[in-house]
């Protein structure tokens, strides 16, 4: 029995024995990736903060170019992903990372990337095209015709375009669809032509509701003197004779001016007593 208990002993010393050399063998390794990796980190910190500093130069110095706020936007971000991209590439040399191999790896991969993301490299190209054709630009009121979705244009980045509506929602439309749909670009000129019409009683005096809608398209504040104002006959409706006006203002002041026309319009003629009628239908009745 004590034979075997001092045997059992001598396993158990040899056993942690082992253990020992393997930790002692094993831990400057451990040390060296812990070091490693906390270089790793530091190298990480210090890049985001170099390339937040690099973005920063390049938007000032586009900023001085005069260059296009979409284009502004789509370098930037186009340096964010392939800064960060450099970064981390770095960082994995570091750990040991064979470029060799993975440049191999990249290009044997290629074919199959590039169709897993068809999506994404349409997207891209068509934000390259809408910055060189420039069918619209940040700042602009656009209407997407194929889903009708409509926005100011807030952003134009890699692979999307930011668009702001009315109501201040965010859309964010991919830009292959609006290189490859078309668009109204509501704001790219400067003046915008306000079309109003109205319908009146066939009873009323016809010249003299005329007269009244011109006096208050003359008058408004908004509207552009130097332009063209009419005034006209648009058609001869069921129930009314249908008055159209045009006239043309500043493309930032279309909507405020056609509603208070609108408005003006409606009052104007009630207190000059021409009616506005309700659609309506005059049955005649024959007797035998």
């Amino acid at each position: 029995m004590l034979l075997t208990k001092v045997a059992n002993g001598e396993e158990v010393a040899e056993e942690v024995g082992k253990l020992a050399q393997y930790m002692n063998d094993k831990i400057p390794q451990v040390i060296d990736f812990a070091l490693s990796v906390v270089f790793a980190l530091l190298v990480f910190v210090v890049g985001s903060k170099v390339i937040g500093w690099i973005r920063k130069l390049l938007r000032r110095s586009l900023e001085r170019g005069g260059v296009d706020k979409g284009v502004e936007q789509f370098v930037d971000s186009f340096a964010k992903f392939a800064l960060y991209a450099i970064l981390i590439f770095s960082i994995g040399k570091n750990f040991g990372l064979d470029t060799t191999s993975v440049a191999a790896a990249l290009a044997s991969c290629g074919v199959a990337v590039g169709l897993a993301l068809q999506g994404s490299l349409s997207n891209f190209a068509g934000g390259v095209l809408i910055l060189v054709l420039k069918p619209f630009v940040v700042g602009d009121y656009i209407v997407e015709d194929n889903k009708g979705q409509e926005g100011t244009v807030k952003e134009i980045q890699l692979f999307y375009t930011k668009l702001s509506t009315a109501d201040n929602k965010t859309v964010i439309i991919p830009n292959g669809t609006l290189a490859n749909t078309s668009l109204t670009n509501v704001t790219a000129q400067n003046k915008r032509r306000v079309d109003v019409s109205v319908g009146i009683s066939y009873d009323a005096d016809l010249k003299k509701a005329k007269s009244l809608i011109e006096n208050l398209l003359r008058s408004d504040e908004d509207i552009l003197k130097d332009e063209d104002i009419t005034v006209f006959v648009d058609s001869l409706g069921d129930s009314a004779v249908v008055i159209g006006a045009r006239g043309w203002v500043d493309k930032d002041a279309y909507w405020i001016t056609k509603w208070r026309l609108l408005e003006n319009i409606k009052l104007t003629l009630d207190e000059n007593g021409i009616e506005i009628p309700f659609p309506q239908v005059v049955v005649h009745t024959k007797e035998k």
